[in-house]
């Protein structure tokens, strides 16, 4: 019996090291490309060149970040990019729980329907060209709206929700009406509290979306630089450096010039990769405590 139980025993502690090990491994793989485009932003320019910079940075620099913040339209594409991912996460997130409250109820007589409707579009799709026709004929083109509008609803994202909500007790739409409440109380205040995990959830993937989108930044307002984006700004950056010109050539030349101190290609998209980059982490701390909340909130036994 303790034969077994040490063989046993001795069974997990090597599983244990062999998960420890490929979990971090994982980790590392999965954190060091970050820490070593955060120790580039950091470090100064002229010695980044020389390489050999991997986690932490040599010699320590702030010029970087003040260089990026003199390149023109940086500051409008942030504000940009920050507005059309609030607005389009929280009308995304409202109206694909509408719809999902809608397909969740079982009164709904073209359920079905809808919903196989709904799914289809998940695999089949006009296309680009057909989809920037209807575009232009809507008049969203040179719009703010055209980061919001299309972008409203999302199949998988409704899906996910109403399959969230078919796991709710019933009975709790059904007391509500008895209190006289009406459809649009229950889904406000019985129904949303109680979907705060599944919504967080689809917040986080909408705000992700919406913060790395550039293309149709590039498809429809690349003409209007007030409507500019940051993701937008950042492929602009990137391809002027990889062909060492534009802008940014004159940027690298400008005010460091005079101090015999020019700013790298590298160390440029270093700095501002960590600016597109940072603020959409910032979220996740944030999210993860609906997470716990919502988790706990309004927990019913049928």
């Amino acid at each position: 019996m303790k034969k077994g139980i040490r063989k046993l025993s001795f069974k997990n502690h090597v599983f244990d090291i062999i998960n420890y090990s490929f979990l971090i491994m994982v980790m590392v793989v999965t954190i060091y490309p970050f820490l070593n485009v955060l120790a580039i932003s950091l470090n100064e320019s002229v010695d980044t060149i020389r390489g050999g910079i991997y986690l932490w940075p040599r010699e320590f620099t702030l010029n970087n970040y003040f260089e990026i913040s003199k390149y023109d339209n940086l500051i409008t594409g942030f504000s940009n990019s920050v507005l059309r991912t609030v607005i389009g996460t929280v009308l995304g997130v409202f109206i694909q729980a509408m719809v999902a409250f809608t397909l969740s109820r079982p009164d709904f007589q073209g359920r079905k329907f809808v919903s196989t409707v709904i799914v289809l579009t998940m695999y089949f799709s006009g296309g680009l060209i057909p989809g920037y026709m209807l575009i232009r004929d809507l008049g969203l083109m040179n719009s703010f709206w055209v980061y919001i509008l299309p972008g409203l609803i999302s199949a998988f994202n409704i899906i996910i929700i109403r399959s969230f909500m078919d796991g709710l007790p019933m009975s709790l739409q059904e007391s509500a009406k008895m209190d006289g409440a009406n459809d649009f109380t229950i889904f406000y205040k019985i129904i949303l509290p109680l979907c705060k995990p599944v919504l967080a959830t689809i917040a986080l993937f909408i705000a992700v979306g919406q913060w790395n989108q550039w293309f149709d930044t590039y498809l429809f307002n690349s003409m209007n630089e007030s409507l500019t984006t940051l993701q937008y700004e950042l492929m602009k950056i990137l391809d002027n450096t990889s062909m060492g010109g534009g802008q940014d050539a004159n940027l690298m030349r400008s005010t460091n010039e005079q101090q015999n101190n020019l700013v790298s290609p590298e160390s440029i998209k270093m700095a501002i990769t960590m600016v597109t980059v940072v603020p959409i982490i910032v979220v996740y701390p944030l999210v993860q405590r609906y997470f716990i909340q919502g988790m706990t909130l309004g927990a019913v036994k049928q």
